[in-house]
């Protein structure tokens, strides 16, 4: 069992009128808030470098797109019209020495073990293993960087598990062991976004938090953007190129993130390690002495009372009390709805993108490219942005486009504006997953952030388990039952924004018992108003 979780106060927190008593009383959020309220590069480049955990995230949810995907093939034989084979031909249907690929069948996996005929839910196996080991791994280790682990050694430790992995990955003979190692990566990858997110906005005080947390979504972008790049550049090679290319850098950057991170202050601070968070807090701190608004010494922060929360902290801890108060379960409830609706969209388009009459590498790119205005606009305006406004909005703009792109064949027009559709749905869907993010960490207490972070990221995943399948069956159907579910769910999801509070500009919590105070007293002063 680990130590219960520290509150910055004075008085116990059983007093009979706890609100008023701790009214003015100073809390962990304000003390640190005083000590790197001020943006400093050292900041900067931490957050940076904990944020780049993304860039290869991006790679590896994507990355089957290209590795899976159907090659094109041609009939090795001069049509005519007796002949049997042509390009509307079913090549399921046509003999072996009829048609062949385009290219080498070492370029697939789909050629190389002979998949083509396979259904839907062979062919789909080894996405949707991904997202399974995404889902495994959430629940297995979501606690951890919030209890015995932390925020650095989980970060550290998903890349190196999914660097390792992706590397093994090359050396598959078949679909099974190939979905087998894809499960793994999954498993590593599931804590990667969220213990970055977390890390990165809780080096930074509060005016920085909202640009910080989209520095992220950058790299995302920038790692999505380097798959058809290196996918393009690797066409003719084999298929296991492109994971060898991928793995390595992770692994490079896992030992950078072991030796050159350092630990988020808060976590030190609530596990009752005072001296590793003095000494972060004197790393990160911005250097202008003349700025600085409290003194980084041990005898300032030692003189700091701890009072021990209402709950202990184990591994489980952490989701069972969000489970008990009523208001911590009504949040999550809500924010889980939105993300799987979210997640379906967000994961599914991209793997949908075959069934469209556009070139791969160039459809990937341009989807890739949406996700950077969708990045800007949470950078620049994330701070005038409502959130429950922002969420609603832009799901609702997703679910429409995305079932205008279903009716593309009812008139011509439909068919040239398909694309478009599509990128404004999946602009909507990044748009929406970027501010419910930002979202979760100002909803939620220091001591479950990250735990509850994760809860929502496997809602995310979730909606991303049943989109390979979606996008398969939507391949044979012009995209109903691809585009036409995307944009039904991921609407009505949107709408339990209703059921949270708004949080633009308010100060985040350390503990249970803070945040449920902090609540308390805004409900009394609407009231009173």
């Amino acid at each position: 069992m680990a130590d219960s979780t520290p509150l910055l106060s004075e008085l116990n927190l059983a007093d009979p009128e706890p609100p008023v008593l701790h009214k003015h009383l100073p809390s962990l959020d304000s003390t640190i808030e005083r000590c790197i309220g001020d943006f400093g590069w050292a900041q900067f480049l931490q957050a940076t470098l904990v944020s780049f955990s993304w860039f290869f995230d991006a790679q590896q949810t994507f990355i089957t797109v290209f590795t899976d995907a159907e090659p094109t093939w041609h009939c090795t034989q001069l049509t005519d019209r007796h002949s049997s084979c042509n390009s509307a031909s079913n090549i399921c249907q046509l003999p072996q020495n009829l048609w062949a690929w385009d290219r080498p069948k070492y370029t697939s996996t789909v050629s190389e073990w002979a998949l083509e005929c396979s259904s839907s839910l062979v062919t789909g196996l080894p996405a949707s293993a991904f997202f399974m080991g995404c889902l495994i791994g959430g629940l297995a280790l979501s606690t951890l960087a919030d209890t015995s682990l932390g925020r650095k050694n989980m970060l550290f430790l998903s890349c190196l598990i999914m660097s390792l992995s992706t590397f093994l990955t090359a050396f598959s003979n078949n679909i099974w062991i190939y979905s087998a190692f894809r499960l793994i990566t999954g498993f590593g990858r599931a804590t990667i976004g969220t213990s970055a997110l977390v890390l990165s906005t809780e080096l930074v005080g509060r005016r920085w938090r909202g640009q910080v947390g989209v520095i992220g979504f950058f790299c995302f972008t920038l790692g999505f953007l380097s798959l058809p790049a290196i996918a393009y550049s690797q066409r003719a090679h084999s298929w296991r190129s492109l994971y060898i290319w991928t793995s390595i850098p992770t692994l490079l950057y896992s030992i950078t993130v072991h030796f050159l991170v350092r630990e988020s202050p808060r976590w030190l601070f609530v596990r009752g390690r005072k001296e590793d968070a003095i000494a972060t807090l004197k790393c990160i701190a911005p250097i202008d002495s003349a700025t600085s608004k409290t003194p980084f010494t041990s005898s300032f922060i030692s003189s700091l009372s701890f009072e021990q929360e209402t709950w202990n902290v184990d591994i489980y801890s952490a989701i069972s009390v969000l489970v008990e108060r009523r208001w911590a379960f009504r949040r999550l409830s809500a924010v889980m709805a939105i993300g799987f609706g979210t997640g379906m969209v967000y994961y599914g388009m991209p793997l949908a993108l075959g069934s469209l009459n556009f070139n791969l590498y160039l459809s990937v790119t341009f989807n890739a490219l949406s996700e950077l205005p969708a990045s800007l606009i949470a950078f620049f305006f994330i701070d005038q942005m409502n959130r429950k406004t922002s969420l609603l909005v832009f799901t609702s703009l997703c679910g429409i486009c995305s079932i205008m792109s279903v009716l593309k064949g009812m008139n011509p027009i439909w068919t040239r504006l398909q694309i478009g559709f599509e990128l404004v749905s999946f602009f909507s869907a990044c748009s929406a997953f970027n501010v419910l993010l930002i979202f979760m960490i100002e909803l939620f207490p220091t001591c479950v952030r990250n735990s509850a972070l994760s809860m929502v990221r496997q809602a995310v995943v979730l909606g991303g388990v049943f989109s390979p399948m979606l996008a398969a069956a939507g391949r044979a159907n012009g995209g109903f039952l691809s585009y036409g579910v995307f944009g039904v769910v991921v609407g009505v999801c949107g709408l339990f924004a209703f059921c949270l509070p708004e949080t633009r500009g308010r100060g985040i919590c350390d503990t249970m018992d803070e945040q449920e105070y902090k609540d308390t007293a805004a409900c009394n002063a609407v009231g009173r108003v």
